[in-house]
């Protein structure tokens, strides 16, 4: 009886320590696409001993070979296809840099497999996709997130949270600006340019580029609410420059108590993304990712802050994947990256398209 009560207590203690080494080891990540420019976020990451990443799946070798020689990694990790790549690497998960329009297969191909996946914003070109894959994330158990980059802005966490202490009262209006000069006008390469200003394979310009920031922030800030309706208006001011999408939209917002306008551009002199938060009492700017203004009554002068990068794992998305896949982390409802967030998003990205083309308010079914 001594004896199997020993043997039991040191194979517990084996387990344990199997299980910790396991948490220990950096999480295995397959790169799905290189043609989206923000994967220089994750290729140009400074060494660590979070993640490692064991393939890369890019057809386009050239791409791939330009991108070896800019960040040293072996043309030996990069494949085909993600069959081929999931096979040979056996992931624990991947994020997707390609066009909106493939996330979708990617999801197909990894959730079944039991791969946690992320994508580059937004989740996804259509409700129809959306739906399609939040069903696959449920149905094989997988984390399913998406990535912004106004998601480790310090600033705006700063705005959240006076908002929920009620330092600025009732919300009344949020309006996000997220834009630029212009995609084509930046000198982005070619194989970017080429799906970014495809109506399908990205499911709009800068619509669905840049309004789905505004979408994701205002749905955070509102703890996961609706929109009642979404009114929208797009436009091409150069249609010589993008013959197939929009450059200019504005997004409007109804919730019962307040409004959301969400500005998106590819026409603005220069690059922006900031926020402003106004509430019964007070607003909240958040100016970019460290400069924060706040006035918090009439009688109030207006305050201005200069705030530090967040701390680990909040302050960069890889980090974040990895510690929510380990289960060091788990997103409260309604995150920024969550998956439940990002459904409304592309919900009032369809809405918005629908009314643009319509001239309508489109109503949201609660």
């Amino acid at each position: 009886m001594k004896r199997r009560i020993l043997l039991g207590f040191l194979l517990g203690i084996m387990c344990l320590h199997t299980s910790s080494a396991q948490q220990n080891k950096p999480l295995k990540i397959g790169v799905i696409g290189l043609t989206h420019t923000h994967v220089h976020w994750i290729l140009g990451r400074p060494k660590a001993d979070d993640i490692q990443i064991v393939g890369i799946v890019e057809p386009n070798k050239a791409l791939a070979q330009r991108y070896a020689d800019q960040h040293g990694y072996s043309m030996d990790l990069v494949y085909d296809t993600m069959e081929e790549m999931i096979k040979a690497t056996q992931p624990v998960a991947v994020t997707a840099f390609g066009a909106i329009y493939e996330h979708l297969a990617v999801v197909e191909t990894c959730a079944p497999k039991g791969i946690h996946v992320m994508v580059e914003k937004p989740l996804a070109v259509s409700m129809e996709h959306a739906i399609k894959m939040e069903a696959l994330a449920k149905k094989h158990n997988i984390h399913l997130l998406t990535n912004y980059e106004t998601t480790w802005y310090a600033t705006n966490h700063k705005a959240y949270d006076m908002v929920n202490q009620g330092e600025i009262g009732d919300l009344r209006k949020i309006v996000v600006h997220d834009g630029h000069k212009g995609p084509i006008e930046l000198g982005i390469n070619s194989e970017f340019i080429d799906w970014l200003t495809d109506p399908i394979a990205n499911g709009g310009g800068a619509v669905v580029d840049f309004g789905c920031y505004g979408a994701n922030l205002i749905t955070w800030m509102t703890h996961g609410q609706k929109p009642e309706q979404v009114m929208a208006m797009t436009q091409t001011i150069k249609p010589d420059v993008y013959t197939k999408v929009d450059d200019e939209a504005t997004i409007v917002l109804k919730y019962p108590k307040m409004q959301g306008i969400i500005q998106a551009s590819w026409n603005w002199p220069i690059a922006r993304k900031d926020l402003e938060v106004y509430g019964q009492t007070g607003y909240i700017y958040s100016d970019n990712r460290s400069d924060l203004r706040y006035r918090l009554s009439e009688e109030q002068v207006e305050k201005s802050e200069k705030l530090t990068a967040r701390t680990y794992p909040y302050n960069d998305p890889f980090a974040l994947l990895a510690a929510v896949v380990k289960g060091e982390v788990t997103l409260p409802p309604f995150a920024l990256s969550s998956l439940e967030n990002n459904l409304i998003v592309v919900e009032i990205l369809d809405a918005a398209r629908e009314s643009a083309q319509t001239g309508r308010t489109i109503e949201l079914n609660p």
